[in-house]
């Protein structure tokens, strides 16, 4: 193998470590919204807020990781793979609009020790479950493109 291939096979596995790290804290962040959706209703108070701060704490890190990995050497223009950079433009503004979407709903439960105003909890996860699915679609179009692109 020559030295170019080697370097070649090398940055493909990081990235495909990078990927699947990715889809490991994705898979994490929608357990604690699914525990989240499905006690909110039936736990005390004190055990919702602390839901609900783990599990914004889970979505905020999911959302800068998946920029990080999915996005950082695109954004500066390192990637070379054609085929990730011309669906990474055609999805990338509405990752973006998702991004949005979910740094509102954290502000909206981001209570710095305070208690939060939980009457609209049900239909703002219900909302946030529509928005993190769009965004799953959308990043696993970026991530299929990642790991089938050739150089």
């Amino acid at each position: 193998m020559s030295g170019t291939e080697n370097v070649f096979q090398e940055r493909r596995s990081a990235s495909l470590n990078l990927i699947q790290e990715l889809v490991n804290v994705r898979s994490n962040v929608l357990s604690l919204y699914g525990d989240l959706a499905a006690n909110h209703a039936n736990g005390d108070s004190r055990e919702v807020i602390e839901m609900l701060e783990n599990f914004c704490q889970a979505l905020i890190d999911y959302t800068a990781d998946a920029h990080f990995r999915l996005y950082r050497y695109i954004d500066e223009k390192k990637e070379r793979r054609h085929e990730v950079v011309a669906v990474a433009d055609k999805v990338y503004p509405s990752i973006v609009a998702t991004t949005q979407k979910i740094l509102d709903f954290n502000e909206k439960y981001d209570f710095d020790g305070q208690e939060p105003d939980l009457v609209g909890l049900k239909t703002d996860l219900s909302l946030l479950g529509e928005c993190l699915a769009d965004r799953i679609e959308l990043e696993d179009q970026v991530i299929h493109a990642m790991r089938q692109g050739r150089r």
